[in-house]
């Protein structure tokens, strides 16, 4: 069955390492790691997909209103999960659906072939295997980053530092542990996201007030694209 999500707001800084250090010692005392972060951190690693005229790349440049970009997940380089993501963003809000991929689906989506017992999987594997179909969606670029993530239950708030974003296009070998990538951001510059349905409590908030820290409309997934050798210049 798909895992869905509902609409959240998500906030997006650019951090200095400095920064990050002095967020991660405030948010040690009211935030509890998530239960899957071992030691406090994981590495995650994401396929993202576009179609055969780029089409997510060029709505994600517009800001396009109602756009969607498509992945497969992994986390630290492991097969044990494999999950294929639908990531929506509307009127400033984002709103994400899964899926558990078997290792024969992850094969026929990365090899647009045929997926078994398709009526049988679950609707996002079916919509997406359509638009492989349809609008020729093949591996565009992978993206790897270095995640802390922080949880808070009440509104469902996560606040995640996201260190040496790479980004790499060697689609063969996404299971590697030492898989080859590149640098996207200047040394030391990171990323801070947070999460959160409706309210963010006023204590976190304040936690996190730097004086020069600016929110930004930042995308993963874009800057990749931007640098990859085999995306778009």
């Amino acid at each position: 069955m798909d895992k869905i999500h509902k609409y959240r707001h998500e906030l997006k800084y650019l951090c200095s390492e400095a920064h990050l250090a002095i967020i991660r010692n405030r948010l040690r005392g009211i935030m509890s790691f998530d239960r899957h972060a071992k030691n406090g951190e994981y590495t995650i690693r994401s396929m993202y997909f576009d179609s055969l005229d780029n089409r997510c790349f060029y709505e994600n440049e517009c800001g396009t209103d109602r756009r969607e970009k498509f992945r497969i997940r992994i986390y630290n380089a492991e097969d044990s999960r494999i999950s294929l993501e639908c990531k929506r963003k509307e009127r400033g809000k984002t709103f994400k659906t899964s899926c558990l991929l078997t290792k024969d689906d992850y094969a026929a989506v990365l090899n647009g072939g045929t997926i078994d017992r398709f009526d049988q999987k679950p609707p996002l594997l079916r919509k997406f295997s359509v638009l492989q179909r349809t609008e020729l969606f093949r591996p565009a670029v992978i993206v790897e980053y270095d995640r802390t993530p922080y949880v808070y239950s009440i509104g469902n708030v996560r606040v995640t530092l996201d260190r040496n974003i790479r980004s790499s296009d060697d689609f063969e070998h996404f299971f590697e542990k030492n898989l080859p990538t590149r640098p996207i951001l200047p040394e030391g510059q990171h990323l801070l996201e947070v999460k959160f349905d409706e309210l963010l409590p006023d204590f976190i908030k304040e936690v996190l007030q730097l004086g020069d820290l600016q929110q930004t409309t930042f995308s993963k997934y874009y800057l990749c694209r931007k640098f990859s050798m085999g995306g778009i210049l």
